[in-house]
């Protein structure tokens, strides 16, 4: 579980993009994060809310862009604001608005593998804080190299 390991790592104000194939397994991972970050409650899809909020170590805001169809409809919503707060915002399909988003962040690709349960997650660290973070966690992720932007193809997506 990926992000359950890298959940005691992250701090406030650190932002992850999620990008990847549709139905590879977004909301999975950002369920094993939020477990990494002891949230109790249910973790679920913000598709149709746009953001879920969630109270663990941290504050963690839960944002779907999937269906916005511009800029400016995020940034009506006052996402300029979630961006100073001392939340930890995990983003998913991230990559559509890579613009407006800072460049002291994580990116992770998560595709669909060759069997069901099999997932292929790339690591794309912005700044060297990201490094550092991604190098803590592979002690608690066995078979999970930082050095690589690859996680084996077998890793469950969470």
């Amino acid at each position: 579980m990926l992000g359950a390991a890298l959940g005691p790592e992250l701090a406030p104000g650190d932002i992850i993009s999620l990008g990847g194939e549709l139905g590879a397994g977004k909301t999975v991972w950002v369920q094993g994060l939020a477990a990494g970050l002891g949230v109790s409650a249910r973790v679920t899809s913000p598709t149709f809310t746009l953001m879920h909020e969630y109270c663990g170590r941290h504050r963690l805001l839960h944002i779907d862009v999937y269906r916005l169809e511009s800029f400016g409809e995020l940034v009506d919503l006052g996402f300029e604001e979630w961006l100073e707060s001392d939340a930890i915002m995990v983003i998913e399909w991230g990559d559509a608005i890579r613009p407006l988003l800072p460049d002291r962040r994580l990116e992770i690709d998560i595709r669909l593998g060759d069997r069901p349960e099999a997932r292929s997650l790339g690591f794309r660290p912005g700044g060297r804080e990201w490094v550092a973070k991604l190098s803590r966690m592979s002690r608690t992720a066995p078979g999970f190299e930082p050095k690589e932007t690859q996680v084996p193809p077998d890793a469950p997506p969470g």
